[in-house]
């Protein structure tokens, strides 16, 4: 087993892909301490997506693999509240829930990252151009809708890119994240757009 390092937590009711940044407002007295410790030692904590129960008050029930998240810039307000903006890193498995002390704390360790195929790259582009098909059919609605940002050529860094931006629920976002590889989350993605494109065709067609 890869070796195990204890974590800050923060449970959210969004999943934090690699790459992608996180605002976050600290409110919580539990989560300032953390921030405090956090900002104090190597600035990292970790960041899963809740499976039932809410942000707020504990007692939520949480998935197990997320993402170290980085913090990048913080400004304590004069209440005591953090604003944050974070990113994220790699990709983690909780493998042992610490109790609260007095926030949530897991050993983890990272999940490893097999380097991109060439069918990867071919992956890549089929999900740019569901992308592209989406935004297109969205704009017949909506000619504000922006185009699809640019995906980095790694088919890997551009597997977590696309998750991030792509019209996805959280449960489908953990299923992307929990993927084995970049092969399996781009097919993934690319199912999961074009799922989107045939819902969005069809409320056209009903307009």
């Amino acid at each position: 087993m890869a070796h195990a390092r204890v974590l800050p937590m923060f449970p959210l009711g969004t999943v934090l892909f690699p790459y992608a940044v996180l605002p976050l407002h600290v409110f919580e007295p539990r989560y300032r301490v953390m921030t405090r410790r956090v900002m104090d030692g190597d600035g990292e904590f970790g960041v899963v997506l809740i499976e039932r129960g809410s942000e707020v008050g504990g007692g939520d029930v949480r998935f197990d693999v997320g993402t170290i998240a980085r913090i990048i810039q913080a400004a304590e307000l004069p209440d005591g509240r953090f604003a944050l903006a974070s990113v994220g890193t790699r990709r983690i498995r909780a493998v042992r829930w610490l109790p609260d002390d007095p926030y949530p704390r897991a050993e983890v360790v990272e999940v490893p990252e097999r380097a991109a195929s060439d069918s990867d790259v071919a992956l890549r582009s089929s999900v740019i151009e569901a992308l592209a098909a989406l935004a297109a059919l969205a704009q017949e609605r909506d000619p504000a809708v922006p185009e699809p940002p640019e995906l980095d050529a790694d088919p890997v860094r551009a597997s977590f890119e696309a998750a991030a931006i792509a019209p996805i629920g959280p449960f489908d976002a953990q299923r992307v994240l929990e993927a084995a590889d970049a092969s399996e989350r781009l097919s993934l993605l690319w199912a999961l757009v074009n799922d989107r494109i045939d819902e969005l065709r069809a409320r056209l067609d009903l307009e």
